[in-house]
């Protein structure tokens, strides 16, 4: 309950008295379930948490398993955009338990990079795949898109806002440099040792 009343009026929308009243209870009977609001709500990102399918496909290899969780992460945004957008403005929100990110921890080891270097280089990866949702969740990709080059003048009228085939483009055309960078980094480690 507390997650649909998220997804239709946003994190900050919810209090315990609400909840209370969607699940027809006394509010004070919630503490009794529950510590506080903060408490909900780690419960409810766990609960979308477990929504991944992060690295259970071992047998492929580690560039299609980490596409497969970023696209999985992308549909989870989608579908829980309000939660999401709060979750990725606090530093917190990915622990060390999260399915997210023991898959990525996973895929990174199958790509047998350095057992030093995973940390950073998940950290990293974090960084972009929210930085790009974000963009996306909060509409800036898609205004983004719409800029003309600096060389061509403004006429003054705002260009349509992208489809979503070519927000769906952009977000396979950051993943595949993402790969292809990470592809570098393992080959130049391999090379350093």
């Amino acid at each position: 309950m507390a997650l649909q009343l998220i997804d239709a009026d946003g994190v900050e929308a919810l209090t315990m008295r609400k909840l209370a009243t969607e699940l027809d209870a006394n509010p004070m009977s919630l503490y009794h379930h529950v510590l506080n609001k903060d408490a909900v709500l780690h419960g409810v990102a766990e609960r979308v948490g477990s929504q991944f399918r992060a690295g259970q496909q071992k047998d492929l290899p580690w560039q299609d398993r980490l596409r497969q969780l970023a696209l999985d992460f992308r549909k989870v945004s989608h579908h829980h955009p309000k939660l999401m957008a709060y979750s990725f403005a606090r530093a917190d929100y990915v622990q060390p338990e999260d399915p997210f990110w023991q898959g990525l921890i996973d895929i990174l080891s199958a790509a047998e990079l350095p057992a030093s270097e995973i940390p950073r280089v998940a950290a990293s990866l974090c960084a972009v795949f929210t930085g790009l949702l974000l963009s996306e969740l909060n509409g800036a990709l898609q205004r983004w898109t719409t800029l003309p080059p600096a060389s061509a003048g403004s006429d003054g009228e705002d260009a349509p806002a992208p489809a979503n085939d070519v927000l769906d483009a952009m977000f396979n055309c950051a993943l595949d440099a993402t790969i292809v960078g990470l592809e570098s980094h393992i080959a130049r480690t391999r090379d350093e040792r």
